[in-house]
């Protein structure tokens, strides 16, 4: 696994507006259904991308078929599909990058694709494999110690969220 340093991963969240998900999924039980609620929660715009459920809404947000129907700005592309389908979506990405204002591809917990993060890179586009947004940005937030979970971060500080004015603040989150 590639080591990711909390400063990238830091500036990334703090960053990214607009994220397209793709492999999202209405059902509530599923990862993708709940780390979408919760980034939106936080202030992010969530466009789910998903072929089964094109212009159904998935939390209120419309669902298009492909990355190439998605509609400019987006900043991130988190993809919620196994390793080996990540390289098509990778380059369909890729493909979009400029049209898109594409910045980074965020594969999931689980999906690591060496070959398109490669091809990704090579393109300027920035890589994160096998880490969650969610997670991350509870973790990093200090949300996520709340709970007895070790984040790794040393301060003496309480830990205060994003929109709250701590470390990670990214702006004014959207209602």
């Amino acid at each position: 696994m590639r080591p990711y340093p909390d400063d990238l991963i830091k500036s990334i969240l703090r960053s990214v507006k607009t994220i397209i998900m793709v492999g999202s999924s209405a059902a509530e039980m599923r990862p993708s259904y709940f780390a979408m609620k919760y980034l939106l929660d936080k202030g992010f715009n969530i466009i789910p991308v998903n072929p089964t459920l094109p212009g159904q809404e998935i939390l209120g947000q419309k669902v298009y078929p492909t990355i190439s129907d998605v509609p400019p700005p987006v900043d991130m592309a988190d993809i919620f599909r196994n390793s080996e389908a990540a390289g098509a979506v990778v380059d369909e990405a890729i493909a979009n990058k400029d049209r898109l204002g594409l910045k980074v591809v965020w594969m999931q917990l689980g999906v690591v694709n060496e070959d398109a993060a490669a091809r990704a890179e090579a393109a300027g586009l920035t890589v994160i494999m096998d880490r969650c947004p969610k997670i991350e940005y509870g973790r990093l937030s200090g949300e996520i110690s709340w709970m007895g979970v070790n984040r790794r971060v040393i301060d003496n500080r309480k830990p205060l969220l994003f929109g709250k004015g701590g470390s990670l603040k990214r702006g004014t989150p959207k209602k």
